[in-house]
């Protein structure tokens, strides 16, 4: 099973938008983790345009 290639570029920005991550440390993370790390981002994000 492959992954979309816009869905992976959409992580990457978002990441390293938020965290000022490389593009290279992003792709080194395993894709589970990655996905973790978009899914906290979110929720630091939401919450703090609530608060």
């Amino acid at each position: 099973m492959t992954y979309p290639a816009e869905s992976l570029y959409e992580e990457v920005a978002y990441v390293a938008y938020h965290f000022g991550w490389s593009r290279d440390e992003i792709l080194d993370l395993e894709h589970p983790e990655r996905r973790e790390y978009v899914a906290r981002i979110a929720r630091l994000t939401t919450h703090g345009r609530q608060g």
